[in-house]
């Protein structure tokens, strides 16, 4: 049996761990490795190390923490089908799709080896008489990241590229059923010259979390996951004086108008809906068709296409959807599609009670499509996290619009329309903190910033980006004035 170790001070951590937890094949259902958990214990020695480790680091040159980061990138884009087939193996999604997580995190990687310009700080002369003024951005000290299975590694590359870059050491809590590949990118960073101790991994679940938030010497941290969770988490670091930023779930919707290209929209919410098997949080598992016929349209060619989508294991190259990540979660999904039922949605296309050839004990579940629901069903109000679609009908524009704008989350929403006053309306008027037009999953590029509304997203400042910057540094405000000394120089 595998074991996967806590990452501690450059090295694995090799002493005896209290607890194990099994780490599955959703594949074949099968377990695969057994993760060493850690605890307080281990997470204070942890935090220790990265304390000591980091003052050195951050008295580095911008420059010589942005070579390392250069190294680090190339490494991770040598070794880009290892750590795909890390994910694969432990999430279920297919290779391309851990391998397009893989470079949307390496994005950000990219984005932070500019560090000397992003850690810049401002100068202004002539503030008063004789009097200068101008700020430096310094590292906070260690800081720590908790992040979500369903991307183990495109997550952990947003928290730590940033905050190792301008100076910090970090602490990763990975997730217990995905570790692996956050263990093999700290090995990565340690190949690429970054110092022992500034990239630290911790397992583990509640126990090590609650640690984080609670040290002293953690003066930040970032977490992706959950929306209870994430309030949960934001409310204990704040408490305790960390500055927090947290990511919640997501309810992302599809607004599609009458003039659409319908084939393109089919297209779209397919990848949006069933792409990872719905594992994300920029999914999109609700489409708001405008006008019935629209909504018959959208439901025919649905129907007939999701048909046509092949299941198959994670390599499987002719496969469009995998596993979702664990017996539990598959039962989870299941029920919501019962609850939609009872609550009196159309299940058009059940995936219940289905199993793949050859892979009878794997975590399989076919693409879901239900059709009127409403936004009074707790099956359209609460995050499913699986491969169910949910169509609304609405009547009008302003029906439409007002599905996303009053639903609890706000994190992402599309609309699919060839009218552009309609669209930029629409992108005006909706409470969503990111928009696509014509684009089911509108993730913003690795130079602006990751982040929702509402229960979706708490704190002030997003993920990656200049906001990352930010996040990671605190400002120091210098106002000097030197009074003349000597004879005049004139």
């Amino acid at each position: 049996m595998r074991k996967i170790s806590n990452y501690i001070n450059g090295q694995h951590f090799s002493r005896p761990v209290a607890a194990t937890s099994p780490v599955y094949d959703p594949n074949t259902g099968r377990v695969q490795a057994e993760l060493e958990l850690g605890d307080r214990a281990i997470l204070a020695e942890a935090v220790a190390i990265a304390k000591s480790a980091q003052p050195a680091w951050a008295a580095l040159t911008p420059q010589q923490r942005s070579q390392v980061m250069f190294r680090f990138k190339a490494l991770i884009e040598e070794h880009k089908q290892e750590l795909a087939g890390l994910m694969s193996s432990e999430h279920g999604k297919l290779l391309d799709d851990s391998l397009g997580e893989l470079q949307r995190g390496l994005d950000v990687v990219d984005f932070v080896c500019g560090v000397p310009h992003l850690q810049k700080g401002e100068y202004t002369r002539g503030a008063g008489p004789g009097t200068n003024v101008y700020s430096i951005r310094e590292p906070l000290g260690v800081v720590a990241g908790i992040t979500p299975y369903n991307f183990p590694a495109m997550i952990p590359l947003w928290m730590l590229a940033p905050a190792i870059a301008v100076g910090n050491a970090f602490i990763l809590k990975p997730p217990t059923r995905t570790p692996s590949v956050s263990v093999r990118l700290a090995e990565l960073a340690t190949e690429a010259g970054l110092p022992a101790g500034i990239l630290n991994v911790v397992h583990g679940g509640k126990e090590v979390g609650e640690a984080i938030t609670d040290h002293p010497d953690i003066k930040a941290v970032s977490f992706v996951g959950s929306t209870p969770v994430a309030k949960s988490v934001y409310a204990r670091g704040a408490a305790n004086g960390q500055r927090v930023q947290c990511m919640g779930g997501a309810k992302n919707h599809g607004v599609v108008l009458p003039d659409a290209d319908l084939d393109q929209v089919v297209a779209d919410a397919l990848a949006g809906a069933f792409g990872s098997a719905g594992q994300r949080c920029m999914a999109m598992p609700v489409i708001v068709a405008v006008g019935q016929k629209t909504a018959e349209a959208l439901r025919e060619r649905l129907q007939r296409e999701i048909s046509k989508l092949r299941i198959g294991i994670a390599s499987e190259p002719e496969a469009q959807m995998g596993p979702v990540v664990t017996a539990e979660h598959k039962r989870k999904v299941e029920s919501y599609i019962q609850m939609a039922a009872d609550e009196g949605a159309e299940v058009v296309i059940d995936g219940r009670g289905r199993s793949l050839p050859g892979h009878e004990d794997g975590f399989f579940l076919w693409p879901t499509l239900i059709d009127h629901a409403t936004s009074s069903m707790k099956s359209y109000q609460e995050e499913i996290f699986g491969p169910v679609l949910q169509i609304v009908r609405a009547e009008t524009f302003e029906e439409a619009l007002s599905y996303p704008s009053d639903h609890h989350q706000g994190n992402a929403v599309s609309i699919f329309t060839r009218n552009g006053y309609a669209a930029d309306r629409f992108v005006e008027k909706v409470a969503v903190g990111m928009v696509g037009v014509n684009v089911p999953m509108p993730v913003p590029v690795s130079y602006h910033s990751f982040g929702g509304w509402k229960d979706s997203a708490f704190g002030d400042l997003n993920q990656y980006g200049e906001d990352s910057i930010r996040f990671f540094t605190r400002t120091k405000l210098v106002t000097q004035r030197w009074p003349p000394e000597g004879p005049a120089l004139d």
